[in-house]
């Protein structure tokens, strides 16, 4: 009832609009070629632990072993990809790294880390994604070659158990680019089922920019990971809402979870408002949605026109009544 509904306003509006006949306009929809598939996916988001000393061999191996259970859960709820936040493996403490910490914040000493149990702990999360034919995104630090600094970074592992890309954060807080990590260069996006998926992470949520990239880049949703302080955790939901709403597309917000009791993880939908979010209890949990794509909206494809100077021929030039701004 509710396609054939449809049908018919179409067939309504197109006859006011052409002047044909109701069967003139039936036909001449009927004729038209098909339109854009509407796609789906099935969307897990978790809030998890915060390990923050990767000297700690017993905390990597602990998260790595709470994110596989997380794994397990999205599995059997049917999820087809789980977003987690940044530092999922490990979210390095500044005054843990610091070379002269922790009372002073100087530059890190990355020889502190447990690269090679990180590395292990990766291995196994990684087959056990292909295992469950479950696609997952995660937050880690990611080494490169000495004396260079590690990026923060996202890994993008497929549900066949391979590392398909990775993002580097590229907008790093004072802390970050003073004394810890390398920035990244470029955005990322990948597609799972069709739907076309961007990353961000860290503090980039406060870059308007970075969002607007991805709604250039034809994205259907953007993965923002973080994780910091609970009091700083409402400001960012509030600004995955707004990107959310102004750029027409879903936001998966997945923070740690101590962060939840201020402002969980939670996946956005295009309107802006959440449609699930994990409990605000401090635990680690997943939420999960099904995502749909909007090929017909009109918000979207209003606000390119708009951004590629739509009015510019509108404007008014050589008008006192429009130049001069004292008048009334």
């Amino acid at each position: 009832m509710t396609q054939n509904g449809n049908l018919k306003r179409r067939v309504r509006a197109r006859a006011a609009k052409t002047g044909e006949s109701y069967t003139a306009a039936l036909h001449n929809i009927r004729q038209q070629p098909d339109r854009p598939a509407l796609r789906s996916l099935r969307l897990a988001v978790a809030q998890t632990s915060l390990f923050d000393d990767p000297r700690d061999v017993s905390a990597l191996r602990a998260s790595g072993a709470e994110m596989r259970r997380l794994m397990r859960d999205a599995h059997q709820a049917g999820s087809r990809l789980l977003h987690f936040p940044e530092g999922t493996t490990c979210w390095p403490g500044k005054r843990i790294m610091s070379e002269t910490g922790p009372r002073s914040i100087e530059p890190s000493d990355w020889t502190r880390f447990q690269w090679d149990v990180l590395s292990e702990e990766l291995e196994e999360t990684r087959r056990l994604a292909g295992a469950l034919k479950l696609w997952i995104v995660f937050g880690s630090v990611h080494r490169l070659t000495s004396p260079h600094r590690p990026h923060n970074s996202l890994y993008v592992v497929s549900d066949r158990g391979e590392l398909v890309t990775r993002y580097d954060e590229r907008l790093l807080s004072n802390t970050k680019i003073s004394f810890m990590y390398s920035p990244g260069r470029n955005p990322v996006t990948f597609e799972v089922d069709g739907v076309r998926i961007g990353c961000a992470l860290g503090m980039e949520v406060h870059y308007p920019e970075i969002f607007v990239e991805y709604e250039t880049l034809g994205v259907d949703c953007v993965l923002f990971s973080t994780a910091g302080s609970p009091s700083g955790a409402p400001a960012f939901a509030a600004e995955a809402l707004g990107h959310a709403a102004s750029n027409s597309y879903w936001i998966s917000f997945s923070t740690l979870a101590p962060q939840s009791p201020g402002a969980p993880s939670g996946i956005a939908s295009p309107d802006g408002q959440w449609a699930v979010q994990c409990p605000m209890d401090g635990q680690p949990a997943i939420a999960v949605a099904e995502i749909q794509t909007n090929p017909e909206g009109l918000a979207r494809s209003w606000r390119r026109q708009v951004r590629n100077n739509l009015y510019a021929p509108h404007q008014i030039e050589g008008d006192l009544r429009s130049d001069e701004r004292s008048l009334f």
